[in-house]
């Protein structure tokens, strides 16, 4: 079973990075959430040959799948995945959406997948990714409001807040 641990440093040098997901923020505070089924996710994927800006991948991986423009995403960490065999890592990065687009189908998988704002103190709970996933959804949501200037009063507690589709 691979383990999994939370970095906020730089990626190590020789150290692969196979994704980079972004925890998306729209301008109100809520945090978008990709759902396929039952999963709940965060928009991103796997680097494209010569691809090597994770920036660059989050904004493609984000129209792809979510159909949002951002703005300049802020790297976050990294989470690093021991599989026993060749480790790796999964960049996490937080961004602005700048502009919404009609859903539409992603051109990898051809699914169109729904969008859900959520409070981000619902993030954890949702995407159910353990300890780590905690960790990660805490340092995106503070980064939001210290880097990003999403504002963090405007939005009532986690409980009061309903689930919306974008």
């Amino acid at each position: 079973m691979p383990k999994f641990s939370w970095h906020t440093d730089a990626v190590p040098a020789g150290l692969a990075v196979r994704q980079v997901y972004g925890f998306l923020f729209a301008p109100d505070g809520r945090l978008l959430i990709r759902v396929d089924g039952a999963k709940h996710t965060l928009p991103g994927g796997r680097p494209e040959p010569g691809e090597v800006s994770y920036a660059d991948i989050l904004r493609r991986e984000s129209m792809e799948e979510v159909t949002v423009d951002i703005h300049e995403p802020h790297y976050l960490g990294y989470q690093c995945v021991d599989d026993g065999i060749s480790p790796y890592a999964q960049v996490r990065m937080a961004a602005v959406i700048r502009r919404a687009h009609p859903a539409a189908p992603d051109p990898d998988s051809g699914r169109t997948y729904r969008r859900l704002l959520v409070h981000p103190g619902k993030a954890g709970d949702l995407l159910a990714w353990g300890e780590t996933g905690y960790l990660q959804a805490t340092a995106a949501a503070e980064a939001a409001v210290e880097v990003l200037g999403v504002p963090s009063d405007g939005l009532p507690p986690s409980d009061d807040l309903p689930v919306g589709d974008l």
